[in-house]
């Protein structure tokens, strides 16, 4: 790809196997390299200006010009002029990151046998939880991370359900929450603390049945989350999800918070 050629010693800090995939107006875009990848992880909560990514990136400003360049080419991101300072740009993610290429993990291939086991029973429940895992598994073990689609999902599906749950207080909207989330067999949520606000959910449908990933994996639940609070406090919050059955924990725990405005839910 243009502009993303490096020195071998600028590579070697932020190598990673990860290619990040961002839907652009032009079409899918591919971000495999290492300086962009930084770059963007830089802006993925704020929008900066030149020299802030410069100072957080820890790149050189030759590299940091050329790859915002390419960036900004592509449509991945957007610069704009900073209202305080005509001369200098502000930059910003315009284009949504849809999903990630990782390396291949055979480990994760299903067995009949674990098969077998998630669908016995009678509950038809069980089979629509066995075939959103087979699905997600047989991604992953093909390297490939749809996070990012979930969790923009998930924030589309808290926006039309937030009609039903809205209330005017807090502990209000939290019960009705939790009624939810049981009505929908999406597993049994429990309120931890209200400051900050941290949810706990047990029996989760989304990764409750997950091989262990060593990292969070609830990204539909964190995008439904992330858009009732949003819309409950009339402000952008941002979901951080801190425990989690596909990191070994007996739960999921999701922290809410005041997030950064103009930045769409991301994995």
């Amino acid at each position: 790809m243009s502009g993303e050629k490096e020195s071998e010693q600028e590579c070697r800090p932020d190598a990673t196997p990860a290619v990040g995939l961002f839907a652009t107006p032009s079409g899918i875009r591919a971000v495999q390299s290492p300086a962009r990848a930084k770059i963007l992880s830089v802006l993925a909560e704020h929008e900066l200006p030149f020299d802030e990514i410069v100072r957080q990136s820890g790149k050189a400003k030759s590299t940091v010009s050329v790859q915002l360049q390419g960036l900004e080419h592509e449509g991945i991101i957007i610069g704009r002029r900073n209202p305080e300072d005509s001369r200098k740009k502000l930059f910003s993610i315009s284009s949504p990151l849809v999903g990630n290429l990782a390396g291949v993990r055979p480990d994760l291939k299903e067995t009949p046998e674990g098969l077998a086991r998630l669908v016995a029973g009678p509950n038809p429940f069980r089979f629509y939880r066995l075939m959103f895992r087979t699905i997600r598994v047989s991604l992953l073990s093909e390297g490939i991370n749809i996070d990012p689609v979930l969790r923009n999902a998930g924030y589309e599906v808290g926006e039309r359900i937030y009609s039903a749950l809205a209330a005017p207080g807090l502990e209000e909207i939290l019960e009705r929450t939790t009624k939810f989330w049981t009505k929908n067999n999406l597993g049994t949520l429990e309120v931890e603390s209200t400051g900050p606000l941290v949810m706990r959910v047990y029996d989760c449908f989304e990764c409750g049945s997950l091989p262990e990933l060593g990292r969070p994996a609830c990204a539909f639940d964190s995008g439904i989350l992330q858009a009732i609070f949003t819309r409950h406090y009339r402000k952008p919050q941002q979901v951080d999800e801190t425990a989690c059955y596909a990191m070994g924990d007996d739960h999921c725990r999701f922290v809410i918070a005041p997030g950064t405005p103009g930045i769409a839910p991301s994995a």
